[in-house]
């Protein structure tokens, strides 16, 4: 018997070997990493995304972002629009990759061995890493002020202990990561509706609620933020799908991912928006504090709210980062990753974060825009060609053992997707905008960053040019529906070609 978790229920149902019981409980460590999910281990059901999406976004760092819509000087009901605009966009991307998750039964980072090579995907992974601890940091300094002012301790030691709740989640791994991000979309949620409510009541947000000036510049970097926002996601999504049964469809896992992404994403950077609207000082000053004090007869409650949702993303980030610093150093030294080295992976991983949260804390408002749209330009490239490659030139047919093999049939590196990459990259330069680097294109475009449109288009356009002519004449190495290989192909030890046999 196979006892399978749908949402909070359970079901048993006869389907191969029993496994033992302990194996569904959430506090059983997970012994799987970066390897393989076969069939007979997975289980759930795709209405659990919505709950690891919705708890993600429900939480300070998003107010913060959203918050940059104002701060940069949209008027609030334009802000607003270039936010949900931004979101209903991105979200779109980082959705799309739900779907590899039961498809192939991988992490989302290893997968970029079938577009990049097998060492060739090691480029987007060290991107990909340094956005997981730039996220984790950010996030761990807004937790550990949270906890800090509720436990009247230094912010350092608040960051400290943040960091060590995440670790011993990411210990724990994939089932705890669901059961606690489903009951924090409810406690946030909740809290939140409270926080917002008393906001718009207390706040005379009609005050504020005017028509002004309306760049068209800005209004697109606006957009362009809440848009990355989402597709930073992308290196995530996969992760947190990859035990769903092979069966679940395409559709059920995009909606039930989109759909928690964009709610929880825009009602936070509504709430940050319309605070830094009607309280830019205090919201400015300290954007906990200002939460929190919305609801002054129970403050420490709503702090307490805050530090559990801080720890529903940051565990993602931990996780996320393990995962593909595993992908990565594997790559390079082959090793067995059992649960002693899982563990270390995570530990170090958990440590560079603190450490950059601890000795960065005092410049994180002035450098968390620069940041954000600092990944956009790495990251955009990837999503493009690796949702290309999925839905458009290899029809999500993988031969998933090569993932794992130098010598498999994706080669050491792919010279077609590093080209549509590196070359995505530089299109963008000219059309950049930041504090530390503005692209000549920006000026004409009255301060716009489209940067990441042309990401897409770049990469989408060269990436399918390049790879799709494989495919029609069949020099593309494709398993069929059961994943398994032509017998020619299987034979061969290395391939000239990474990209073709």
């Amino acid at each position: 018997m196979k006892t399978v978790l749908t949402g909070s229920r359970r079901h048993s149902k006869v389907q191969g070997d029993a496994l033992p019981e302990t194996y569904n409980r959430a506090l059983q460590l997970e012994r799987r990493s970066i390897d393989f999910i076969p069939e007979e281990e997975r289980h759930g059901h795709p209405n659990s995304l919505f709950g690891i999406w919705f708890a993600a976004n429900m939480q300070i760092t998003t107010a913060v972002t959203g918050a940059l819509g104002v701060l940069l000087g949209l008027p609030l009901p334009s802000a607003l629009l270039a936010l949900l605009i931004g979101n209903i966009i991105g979200a779109i991307f980082m959705a799309l990759h739900s779907a590899q998750g039961p498809r192939l039964g991988v992490p989302q980072m290893i997968q970029s061995r079938a577009q990049f090579g097998f060492f060739g995907a090691i480029l987007p992974l060290v991107l990909v890493i340094l956005m997981y601890i730039g996220f984790f940091a950010a996030s761990g300094v807004l937790g550990g002020e949270a906890l800090a002012s509720l436990l009247h301790i230094s912010a350092d030691l608040g960051i400290i202990i943040v960091s060590l709740v995440c670790a011993m989640l990411a210990v724990f791994g994939y089932r705890l990561i669901h059961a606690w991000n489903r009951w924090i979309s409810l406690i946030s949620g909740l809290g939140f509706l409270y926080l917002t409510i008393r906001l718009l009541d207390h706040h005379g947000v009609a005050a504020a609620w005017h028509s002004g000036h309306v760049g068209a510049g800005t209004f697109l970097l606006v957009v362009s933020i809440a848009a990355t926002w989402q597709i930073t996601y992308a290196p995530y999504v996969a992760d947190y799908s990859r035990y769903l049964p092979k069966k679940t469809s395409i559709r059920s896992t995009f909606w039930w991912t989109y759909g928690g992404s964009v709610i929880g994403s825009m009602w936070m950077m509504a709430f940050g928006a319309i605070a830094v609207a009607v309280a830019a000082n205090s919201f400015n000053a300290d954007s906990v504090n200002f939460a929190v004090g919305l609801a002054p007869s129970a403050h420490w409650l709503f702090q307490l709210i805050i530090v559990l949702g801080i720890v529903a993303i940051n565990v993602l980030n931990l996780y996320g980062g393990f995962m593909s610093a595993t992908t990565t150093f594997t790559a390079l030294w082959p090793h067995k990753v059992g649960p002693s080295v899982r563990l270390v992976y995570i530990v170090i991983t958990a440590v560079v974060g603190t450490v950059i949260a601890v000795v960065g804390r005092g410049n994180f408002v002035n450098n968390y825009e620069n940041f954000i749209l600092f990944l956009a330009y790495f990251l955009i490239p990837w999503t493009a060609i690796n949702l290309t490659d999925f839905y458009a030139v290899r029809l999500e047919r993988y031969h998933i053992p090569s993932l794992f093999n130098a010598r498999g049939i994706y080669g050491g590196a792919n010279w077609r997707a590093l080209t549509a990459y590196i070359v995505a990259v530089i299109v963008e330069i000219p059309f950049m905008s930041t504090t530390f680097y503005t692209g000549p294109m920006v000026k004409h475009l009255g301060g716009a960053d489209i940067s990441w449109i042309l990401g897409i288009i770049v990469a989408v356009g060269l990436y399918y040019g390049l790879m799709k002519p494989l495919a029609r004449s069949g020099r593309l190495a494709l398993p069929d529906s059961n994943g398994n290989l032509p017998v020619d192909v299987i034979t061969a030890t290395t391939v000239s070609d990474p990209a073709a046999v």
